[in-house]
């Protein structure tokens, strides 16, 4: 039953090959120029074999594999009924739900232009991300360890940190000399609000006796703040980061609409305007992955500085 569990993916893949060769597709979907479906089946097809077959000589990856086969099985699944749904019988509208062959054919014939706008949106990412978020540590710090700062800048933080990051647009575009830097402030700002907050509060969350050992051993005040109170404080921290990089991703999206001439959030706006939804679905494709892939890139960096706390939150 168990070797029957780590098949299961395998089973989904040959049900999904069967309805795209055997079921005729319908007149009302452009036809695409190749079957991009059924060749991701068969590679899928082929990896999950190979998979299984490992699985019988190592022990370990059959366990670790027997975990996640009914979720592979179950994407699958859900895929051919799409498919099913769309090119076998248009049952859903045709206009918005193209083909899986049109999207991932745009993900493949596409992948140069596509390319250039993640790379763009990358690096206005990345500017935005890493100025929110040594911006928000700095402030946070601030906050936590000095009461003048705590007095006069914490109730402009409650006050002009909720509001969400796009309703600045209009003074944004103002006050900057070029849309790729107001459009990294937006995002900064997005990362900061969440990180200074969490910062402070992690800093006002620890134990007295912290600082009262530090200072009976002898240790200075940049010591103590650098040594017993930031490190005490990371975790709020990093809860921080994780919410100002969700924020962050909703915020790219519009902040590429103020006159961006490439990236994903630009490209999504642009192919939805031209009605071309296998193109948006391909471009949101894109994003889930990237955020994805920074996200687990944030909590591997967690991780590893708080070896103490791995696995308290998961991804």
């Amino acid at each position: 039953m168990k070797n029957l569990k780590n098949l299961l993916p395998s089973l989904a893949a040959l049900a999904g090959l069967f309805t795209a060769y055997y079921f005729p597709d319908s007149d009302a979907h452009p036809a695409a120029v190749r079957p991009y479906f059924a060749i991701i089946l068969l590679v899928v097809l082929a990896v999950t074999l190979v998979l299984f077959a490992v699985g019988v000589v190592i022990p370990s990856l059959k366990e670790q594999y027997e975990r996640k086969a009914p979720f592979y099985a179950g994407v699958l699944l859900f895929l051919s009924i799409l498919n099913i749904l769309t090119v076998k019988t248009a049952v859903l509208p045709v206009l918005y739900f193209p083909s899986l062959d049109r999207v991932f054919g745009v993900l493949v014939e596409d992948a140069p232009f596509i390319g250039k706008c993640f790379l763009y949106s990358l690096r206005l990412q990345l500017l935005g991300w890493f100025g929110g978020a040594a911006a928000g540590i700095l402030t946070g710090i601030a906050i936590g360890f000095n009461r003048h700062a705590r007095y006069w800048i914490y109730p402009l933080v409650r006050v002009l940190g909720p509001i969400p990051s796009t309703a600045w647009i209009p003074l944004v575009l103002v006050s900057f000399p070029t849309v790729v830097s107001a459009s990294a402030f937006l995002i900064g700002l997005a990362v900061w609000f969440p990180t200074s907050v969490l910062t402070s509060s992690g800093i006002a969350s620890i134990q007295n006796s912290y600082f009262e050992a530090a200072a009976t051993l002898g240790a200075s005040g940049p010591y103590t703040i650098l040594r017993v109170g930031i490190p005490a404080a990371m975790p709020h921290m990093f809860i921080g980061l994780f919410n100002g990089t969700t924020s962050s991703f909703i915020t790219l999206v519009t902040a590429e609409m103020l006159g961006a001439k490439y990236g994903i959030g630009w490209y999504i706006n642009w192919q939805k305007d031209m009605m071309a939804y296998a193109n948006v679905y391909a471009g949101l494709i894109v994003m889930s992955i990237s955020c994805y892939c920074i996200i687990t890139l944030l909590f591997r960096v967690r991780d590893k500085l708080l070896v103490w706390q791995k696995g308290v939150i998961k991804w």
